[in-house]
């Protein structure tokens, strides 16, 4: 087996660590092929077998340690044999390839001609005709590694969120200069041919305008850009910020610089405008949380994919799908992609966008309906109150979750009301009406501006509903964790007594804990799992001179091991331990064992996470004394509690995007369910108007709270069955333990959906 990448991208590395080891935990020889085809081509010290040592301390570093290039002569028949030898000198049959997509076409370009190609070597007396028979079928696994999200048949390649964190940090920073200077900035994204990093981005910072390659702007958009600018200036906003893919086109597809932005500005309005282009520093830094479990999950499937693979199946690529790991034919994946570019040189862009998939048309739609404001006399009035409330702790992405839902509650015709600090400043009166402008900025900011608790509404029933009626509020959406879970059910089992909660109401999860019944994700916990993954990096590096030492490092949670688990594999831990699988002082002496029997390897220092609330007995203070006296003269300790950082800090793009994303989807139920009851004076009794909306695998989905009760351990505040325990065992064997991976939900290669507008 051998993994070759070809262009440079970021968290490649993971992929190769989870390639490498997964190679070696399943008996199979691993072999390197640096500098991509090119050192398949040149073969050599090119191609060498990898150990497990050859893939430690590379889950932070950015870019490939095996290095990528693109290469000519692998486009020639001549330099394909070349490489068909090289590879059968070593008996390499299965190839995984990360790249984009024109990587992956000359994988199964050399798939298909791998017969004729042994032929030919044969006639040359290159290889016995038993070679020929031996190795008489090349098997293909892709893996996609494009920081512009561009190739189709996947929600998101391995690099893409990376390259929206350091744009977003730039972002965030030109943001800070607008506390001194009125200015308008032009913010050039990579993506030459697809808008997925500036849509997502504008997205993630509330951009003012946004230009894109599959979405161009209408005729007359440069009036209408000024016009939009100079009435946010008006509205006291003191930094407009434009960004442009580098590929953006007009309708015409004639290029949109960010020069020609600019001096449209500076000539039309007389604005201090900068552009900032920013270039290769998309590619580069440190992988986030989720380009590394992303790498690590789609390595081992990879893996797993090439084990199955008869000489009848076609090559495939490994993509994700919602939550879902999915397999798909290569070719169907490259010809779609191909499809997006046809569609957009014939001016056929709504084409495109449908082509790109469900995802982007979402983001798209999103970003239209938050970015421009209808002048009030031609939105149509409801006369409908509708209240937003966060519960609970608080978690990076909620003031996103709010302004999202504020601003399409106002759109589709809605008065807006924010309750402030939770059911106990709603039992107060603490509400007061929000406007448009007034959620302006808040995509960006950490914890939650309109103030949260974790209050439940049971005591003030009365009180609530009195204020229910006195706004008379007629749908209500909360925005927490599992106090607003058990809020809600609180609030449905008082609509007996109150008709006043007989009103469409609707949970949006946001939680570090990423412990609510209903949703596989929630709103915080990718921001959470981004500061654990750079503080366990930090530690690690702290070790670099000191070597032999094993940091105990303790995250939150409560009773959800989430954190632990996925930080742990996002970091590389040796061990996690978690509530949700119960463990014994065997289990403990058997990772110091394996801990002891690392420290004679290069790989001198271990990392190992423990969730706050795993076990009653074998608490943080005791796991570090045990490991401390049992590796005494082998290894030394730190212990490290993570504590209330992680609910801190600015939210990651995931949060951004996700609350946005999922908030005005919530809002969207809530003006339907209004429009059905509209003129009849219905009251909502039924449990389909009370409902959580969550993530769950591949859909969006609202689920009644009251159907998810028997889904819910109540007594340890988690949901009884949890998705990302499958996950488990995969950080288990790239740490090096035993253990069985379930490949029930793999094998089955699906096909590529185009989805229609």
């Amino acid at each position: 087996m051998a993994v070759g990448t070809s262009i440079r991208k970021i968290s490649m590395n993971a992929a190769v660590r989870a390639v490498v080891r997964m190679g070696i935990y399943v008996g199979a020889k691993v072999y390197f092929i640096y500098e991509g085809y090119q050192g398949m081509v040149d073969g050599g010290s090119n191609i060498a077998e990898a150990d497990w040592e050859s893939v430690s301390s590379i889950l932070q570093v950015g870019g490939t340690i095996i290095g990528s290039a693109r290469c000519q002569a692998f486009r020639t028949r001549e330099g394909r044999l070349k490489a068909a030898c090289n590879l059968l000198q070593r008996g390499i049959t299965n190839l995984c390839v990360i790249g984009g997509d024109g990587s992956l076409t000359g994988a199964n370009l050399f798939r298909k001609e791998w017969s004729g190609l042994l032929e030919e070597l044969a006639r040359n007396g290159q290889i016995d005709k038993e070679a020929v028979q031996k190795y008489a079928y090349l098997n293909v696994v892709g893996m996609v590694g494009s920081i512009d999200n561009d190739f189709c048949g996947t929600d998101m390649t391995i690099g893409t969120d990376s390259a929206l964190h350091r744009i977003i940090e730039v972002v965030d920073a030109i943001m800070t200069t607008a506390q001194s200077h009125q200015r308008t900035f032009v913010l050039e994204v990579m993506g030459r041919h697809c808008g997925y990093l500036a849509l997502v981005s504008a997205l993630a910072c509330g951009a003012d305008w946004v230009f894109l390659p599959e979405s161009p702007p209408e005729e007359g958009w440069e009036e209408q850009m000024c016009v939009k600018l100079s009435e946010n200036r008006a509205r006291k906003k003191r930094l407009n910020i434009i960004i442009v893919a580098e590929g953006a086109i007009d309708t015409q597809n004639k290029p949109i610089t960010s020069e020609k932005i600019k001096e449209l500005v500076v000539t039309q309005l007389g604005y201090d405008t900068r552009v900032t282009i920013l270039g290769h520093v998309q590619r580069g830094g440190t992988p986030s949380a989720f380009d590394r479990i992303l790498a690590s999950r789609m390595g081992v499937e990879a893996v797993i994919a090439l084990l199955e693979a008869t000489p009848d199946t076609p090559a495939c690529v490994v993509s994700l799908n919602g939550n879902h790991a999915v397999r798909l034919p290569l070719m169907e994946c490259v010809q779609m992609t191909q499809d997006v570019q046809k569609a957009m040189d014939e001016r056929r862009f709504q084409d495109a966008v449908r082509l790109r998939g469900r995802s982007f048309a979402g983001n798209l739609n999103t970003y239209k309906r938050l970015a421009i404001k209808l002048p009030d006399d031609q939105i149509p009035k409801t006369n409908c109150n509708v209240a937003v409330i966060n519960v609970g702790a608080p978690a990076a992405g909620m003031n996103a979750a709010v302004r999202s839902a504020v601003r399409v509650g106002i759109a589709d015709g809605h008065r807006m009301l924010a309750i402030y600090d939770g059911f106990d400043g709603f039992a107060k009166g603490q509400i007061k009406e929000i406007g448009w402008t007034d959620v302006g900025g808040w995509t960006g900011q950490g914890g939650s501006i309109l103030g949260t608790k974790r209050v439940l509404p049971g005591k003030y029933l009365e009180e609530i509903a009195t204020q229910m009626r006195t706004h008379s509020i007629n749908a209500l959406l909360i925005i927490g964790g599992f106090e607003a879970y058990l809020g809600l059910l609180e609030l449905s089992a008082a609509r007996e007594k109150h008709e006043e909660f007989c009103v469409p109401m609707v949970m949006v999860p946001a939680t570090v804990s990423n412990n609510v019944p209903g949703s596989d994700f929630s709103i915080g916990a990718d921001t959470a799992l981004n500061t654990i993954t750079d503080t366990c990096d930090r530690i690690k590096q702290s070790a670099s001179g000191t070597k032999r030492r094993v940091f105990i490092i303790e995250t939150m949670g409560g009773y959800c091991g989430y954190l632990a688990n996925m930080g742990g594999l996002a970091a590389g831990a040796d061990a996690a331990y978690i509530f949700e699988e119960p463990f014994d002082i065997r289990d403990l002496q058997s990772n110091v064992e394996h801990l002891t029997e690392k420290m004679k390897t290069t790989i001198q220092r271990g990392l190992v996470l423990r969730n706050e609330s795993c076990s009653e007995n074998y608490t943080t203070d005791f796991i570090y004394q045990l490991y401390s006296e049992e590796g005494k003269g082998v290894f030394d300790c730190r212990k490290n509690v993570l504590g209330h950082m992680q609910q801190g800090g600015a939210p990651s793009p995931f949060d951004r995007n996700f609350g946005t994303k999922i908030s005005a989807r919530a809002m969207e139920w809530i003006t339907a369910k209004l429009k059905e009851a509209r003129g009849r004076g219905k009251k909502f009794t039924t449990d389909d108007s009370i409902c959580v909306l969550g993530i769950s695998k591949r859909n969006v989905i609202f689920q009644p709270v009251a159907e998810l009760k028997k889904q819910t351990d109540f007594e340890h505040r988690i949901p009884k069955e949890q998705w990302w325990l499958k996950l488990r065992p995969l950080m288990k064997i790239l740490a090096k333990y035993k253990a069985s991976y379930d490949v029930s939900d793999s094998g089955q290669l699906e096909h590529v959906q185009p989805w229609s507008v």
